[in-house]
């Protein structure tokens, strides 16, 4: 017998009333993903390490007619995140979706890389993670309504990189707690745990990496089957689909969104 709906198939990538806390929202993958649950119809609380940021943020979204708010904090620091966690519920009642998009690099090599160094990007990516998640599954549990999680990490994650032994490690980690997490949260409470793994996006931090005459770009063609490095709104429909009840039967995974970097 088929069960399947209309209204499941009209509505099923809808995100509209929902409550989305998206991390790193200053960033250029955070402000894009932020704004585009804000236009889905999500009322959006944004969080970050920079005030000043998130205040520019709310006001051009506003301007947007996008319900949103803010709330400055670390997301590696305990405290911080059990602040974000009651002024988020206390602003919007919930949290229903929880967008992560922080990250942190310093490439070096394991020679001359410190011991801090290397612990600073572990706890930036990995152990970070590991607390927002927890403290937003808690949240999600206590509301008994389910939810969606969406980490983005990396194709690092699958990937050995020179320079990178941070990055990857903490990184992969991030991925394979995210798998362990659909363990622990999908079939008891309804909680569905996935990771985005993007290549090279574009951002502040890689415009350099995006003039085609450059041997770093020319680099990543011979990877890259869809021709080219990825735009921010590349990932809008990924984290939408993994967001709304489209995605009730994907969870624990780590979803390749690299253009195909990770198949050549």
């Amino acid at each position: 017998m088929v069960s399947l709906k209309k209204d499941f198939v009209d509505n099923m990538f809808s995100v509209e009333g929902k409550v989305a806390l998206v991390t790193g929202a200053t960033g250029a993958l955070g402000k894009v993903l932020a704004k585009a649950y804000g236009y889905a119809g999500a009322k959006v609380m944004m969080t970050g390490r920079n005030a000043a940021k998130l205040q520019e943020l709310e006001a051009e979204f506003k301007a947007e007619d996008i319900e949103c708010a803010y709330y400055a904090a670390d997301p590696a620091k305990e405290e911080d995140v059990a602040a974000l966690m009651k002024a988020t519920v206390e602003k919007y009642g919930e949290i229903n979706i929880l967008a992560v998009c922080h990250g942190f690099n310093k490439p070096q090599n394991i020679l001359e890389q410190s011991v801090a160094d290397w612990q600073y990007i572990m706890d930036a990516d990995c152990k970070s993670v590991y607390v927002v998640c927890k403290y937003v599954a808690e949240q999600m549990v206590a509301q008994g309504k389910g939810g969606k999680m969406v980490v983005v990490t990396s194709q690092r994650s699958k990937r050995g990189m020179a320079g990178y032994t941070g990055y990857c490690t903490s990184k992969g980690g991030a991925d394979l707690m995210v798998s362990s997490m659909a363990c622990d949260l999908s079939a008891k409470y309804g909680i569905n745990v996935n990771s985005l793994c993007p290549t090279v996006f574009r951002s502040e931090l890689t415009e350099w990496m995006f003039d085609p005459e450059s041997a770093v770009y020319q680099n990543f063609m011979k990877r890259e089957p869809i021709g080219r490095l990825a735009e921010p709104e590349d990932f809008v429909g990924y984290a939408i689909f993994l967001s709304s009840d489209a995605s009730n039967y994907i969870t624990g995974a780590n979803c390749d969104c690299s253009g195909g970097y990770l198949t050549c």
